[in-house]
């Protein structure tokens, strides 16, 4: 395993199963909630077995990335305003770096240089849709889980969740307006998995039931499986191989 830096994008990357044949490269984000670190969603989807190197991205305002006043600070500002304090920036500079970074790992890991899958869960999912809507590097397929497709129902579920009513501003529902990949289904061209927790909020349920409707994606409910992914248990156990299996088949040659 290689923890580092590219294009100050901090990342975990775990070799392919065959060093020194050619390989694919799979990056992806991890959650907010568990796993909440790159290193955590490494260990709970480690995809090990397939000749790929899998590079785990750190999110904006977390890890080594966390604002002064660390995760107090983090919940503080998403008191505020979660969808302009939290989910836009995290998803703008996320997926506004991404090219550079990737370029750089491109260069810097041996044999990196087939096929690009890209993956996320829950707010990591958000770029990981994000990236690929964007075009700005040619993805091969794509695999998410807890997936936030629509912004607008998971601010309701938080609401629930918390206690709280958020505030919407026009400004804020222009913002869940372009996370909403439901109405962007258009926009996501490379082959997708959707992976859900049977037992997750209909918040994430049914806007990805949704989008599987919509564009033919692959949907997998997880049976046992609530909206977090804790490294090391059955659930993260499924999703690995539900993941595994289909880069396996996606990115093969």
């Amino acid at each position: 395993m290689i923890e580092g830096i590219a294009a100050g994008v901090p990342f975990v990357a775990v070799p392919p199963a065959n060093a020194g044949e050619p390989a694919a490269l799979v990056a992806g984000w991890h959650l907010m909630d568990v796993p909440s670190s790159e290193q955590a969603m490494a260990e709970a989807v480690p995809m090990a077995g397939l000749q790929a190197w899998r590079v785990y991205f750190g999110l904006p305002l977390s890890g080594a990335r966390l604002p002064e006043g660390g995760h107090d600070e983090v919940f503080r500002r998403a008191g505020e305003d979660a969808v302009l304090n939290v989910f836009e920036p995290v998803t703008e500079q996320a997926a506004g770096e991404f090219p550079a970074a990737l370029a750089e790992l491109r260069d810097r890991l041996p044999g990196a240089s087939g096929p690009l899958g890209v993956f996320g869960g829950s707010a990591g999912a958000i770029v990981a849709l994000e990236v690929l809507a964007r075009g700005d590097a040619e993805i091969t397929a794509a695999a998410v889980v807890s997936p936030v497709v629509q912004l607008a129902p998971m601010i309701a579920a938080n609401e629930r969740r918390f206690g709280v009513t958020y505030a919407w501003t026009e400004r804020s529902r222009a913002v869940a307006a372009r996370y909403d990949y439901v109405n962007r289904a258009a926009e996501l061209t490379a082959p997708l998995l959707l992976v859900t927790g049977a037992d997750d909020d209909v918040a994430v349920r049914e806007p990805a039931a949704a989008l599987h409707e919509k564009l033919g994606a692959e949907l997998v409910a997880v049976e046992g499986m609530a909206h977090e992914l804790p490294p090391g248990t059955p659930a993260a156990a499924r999703v690995d191989a539900a993941f595994t299996g289909w880069f396996a088949r996606q990115l093969r040659g």
